[in-house]
């Protein structure tokens, strides 16, 4: 558009430009803005802030919906967003849910964020389960687009009240966690979600289960253990993982594998810890008493 401009004509660019615009805004208003409701508020850019973002930002708000356009377009939220999560300190504060693998803290995480606490859904972001089983159908996105997410949720929360995350690592799947957030996340306090070894495993059992009964995908996931468990214990778990006895399998993984790298983690690492809360039977009405115990912890820091 900016060669037709220069070279040829100002109102051929624009011409075309507004076909284009007009065409890429029906799109997006019979595809994925066709469930929006009228309360939604858009925030629209483009690459400099300029005439695509504000017509589509003007055809938005003739819909009803409240639009905004980001001053100098992408570059400069793109600035704005690296500021934040890489050259500045959060003024959030921290409460992370923490505890071995299979205690339903994802869980107990949406029930937080439903009951009002401020709650930032780290693997919700990135698509990511946070462990080497963790991937979820249809991939994770960009490191840029996780980066945008974050620094969104981030900017919506009162930095006056706690705000509770899922202890992760400094990785989310492929995906790195900004150095800003990370610093938060080491220095948060922490509470423990505790549950019997059988009870996580039958939890991880159905938790994982669309991963269980697709062997394809899960065979060559848990061979890429060999390195670090040997070749004995990873046929062992495929051998499980063939007779359908998940588990089983859930139970040895759990033993073999997640509880021995948290336990070596949390003994270079030791972190404060204000609450350790039992979630029972891990079934709904457990859960649902494990997020009250915590919300009502929060709440008074």
């Amino acid at each position: 558009m900016g060669t037709i401009y220069v070279q040829e004509s100002a109102f051929l660019a624009r011409k075309i430009g507004a076909a284009l615009v007009a065409r890429n805004a029906a799109a997006h208003i019979e595809g994925p803005l066709a469930d929006r409701g009228g309360g939604w508020r858009p925030l629209v850019y483009c690459w400099r802030g300029g005439q695509r973002s504000g017509s589509f930002a003007t055809i938005l708000s003739q819909i009803g919906w409240r639009a905004e356009t980001v001053e100098g377009g992408y570059r400069s939220w793109r600035r704005l967003v690296q500021r934040a999560l890489y050259e500045e300190r959060l003024p959030h504060r921290f409460v992370l849910l923490d505890g071995l693998t299979g205690t339903g803290k994802s869980e107990i995480l949406g029930r937080l964020d439903r009951m009002g606490l401020q709650v930032l859904d780290l693997e919700g972001l990135a698509r990511h389960r946070g462990s080497l089983l963790g991937a979820m159908p249809g991939g994770q996105p960009s490191q840029k687009a996780f980066e945008t997410a974050l620094a969104t949720r981030l900017a919506a929360f009162d930095p006056a009240r706690p705000v509770v995350a899922e202890a992760e690592s400094s990785k989310v799947g492929d995906l790195a966690v900004p150095p800003a957030l990370w610093s938060a996340m080491q220095a948060a306090s922490r509470i423990e979600v505790l549950a019997a070894p059988e009870v996580r495993a039958r939890y991880l059992a159905r938790a994982y289960a669309d991963l269980a009964a697709d062997r394809d995908r899960l065979e060559p996931l848990l061979r890429h253990l060999v390195a670090l468990r040997g070749w004995a214990m990873v046929e062992r778990w495929i051998g499980l993982l063939r007779e359908g006895d998940t588990e089983a399998l859930a139970a040895s993984l759990m033993a073999d594998h997640y509880d021995p790298a948290y336990r070596r983690s949390r003994a270079r690492y030791p972190v404060p810890q204000i609450q350790a809360v039992e979630a029972g039977a891990l079934d709904e009405a457990d859960l649902d008493h494990a997020a009250e115990l915590i919300a009502a912890t929060v709440e008074t820091l």
